[in-house]
């Protein structure tokens, strides 16, 4: 199941990947993190050191090899370098599971606080200016696009915050998105800037409250988010001391707020994976691109990569040459 956390900045977003990054995992569940904001703070939030994050090689950075693995011996893509952040798997494509070896998690996945893990990677120097950062993301959208995950199999995406991720399609590759939500009329705004642009799109979206102090906040979310709020989080000197850079054993964290990390995992369980509309999506916003722009750069019409006979489901198998 994939899982993206969204939201306005500040609302604890990363926070709460984090904990439930970390809650999957104490439970003995395959578990992939995946590090898709700017900020590139979930490693720390993790408990990892403040270097953790660049202790990995940035997905972004093996782009070209993560294309040539993925291509396999699709016969609709010439080479790698004709491959953008849309592409789509068809048939002789490799495919990846979220727990294997292969060469892409060799290179990018690492173990931050018990959590496996990848990261887009940081805004460098020499982009400043000349880069967008939806560039870097790209490799996340490719990435998600060629995975096959399964029930009881979780991969968690901290998203960029706001609604900046529907600058791609990549907010459509998740099956369930979890939109953290302060009781403050800023945070709500995020809420309704991003339900109205999900909803076209059939987003399976859960409002988690944050911060929460007292009924009059619960009251406040009800009120503005209605049947999309799902729990919430209390004020939590748990949370307090991780910000700070204490980041405690899982077990330390109030009862209540751990109870809310169960029921966000009950969710995604009972959350039922639409992989008709998963490649039906993915097809959508890839012919998109390329009539936009990747076909002007190729030099080609990449919607012939389009394989209208394949779709995306745990049964195919990735080829092994």
């Amino acid at each position: 199941m994939k899982i993206a956390f969204v939201g306005k900045g500040g609302s604890g977003k990363t926070t709460l990947a984090a904990l439930f990054a970390r809650h999957l995992a104490a439970e003995g569940r395959p578990v992939l993190a995946v590090d898709a904001d700017i900020n590139q703070h979930l490693a720390v939030a993790l408990g990892g050191p403040a270097h953790a994050a660049r202790a990995t090689t940035p997905l972004g950075e093996h782009l070209p090899a993560i294309k040539e693995y993925l291509r396999g011996d699709n016969p609709r893509i010439g080479s790698a370098a004709e491959m953008v952040k849309t592409t789509p798997p068809g048939r002789g494509s490799r495919l990846l599971r979220v727990v294997e070896d292969n060469p892409v998690y060799a290179a990018c996945v690492g173990v931050v606080g018990g959590v496996r893990m990848a990261v887009t990677g940081e805004f460098s120097t020499a982009d400043l200016g000349v880069a967008c950062y939806h560039a870097k993301v790209g490799a996340v959208e490719l990435l998600l696009n060629h995975l096959l995950d399964g029930p009881g199999e979780y991969v968690v995406v901290d998203m960029t915050a706001g609604a900046d991720s529907f600058a791609s399609g990549l907010f459509t590759r998740f099956d369930r998105t979890f939109l953290v939500c302060e009781p403050t009329v800023r945070s709500v705004g995020v809420y309704h800037q991003y339900a109205g642009y999900a909803r076209d799109y059939g987003v399976a979206l859960s409002v988690v409250g944050n911060k929460v102090e007292d009924a009059t906040d619960v009251a406040f979310l009800r009120e503005h988010v209605g049947a999309d709020l799902l729990t919430w989080m209390s004020r939590s000197a748990y949370v307090r001391r991780a910000e700070r850079g204490t980041v405690g054993p899982l077990d330390d964290l109030e009862q209540a707020n751990r109870a809310v990390l169960g029921r966000l995992a009950d969710t995604v369980d009972d959350t039922v994976q639409d992989w008709a509309a998963f490649t039906r999506w993915a097809h959508e916003f890839h012919r998109r691109n390329a009539e936009a722009w990747a076909n002007d750069r190729a030099g080609l019409d990449l919607t012939a990569q389009i394989d209208p006979d394949f779709r995306m489901s745990p049964a195919p198998a990735p080829v092994t040459s």
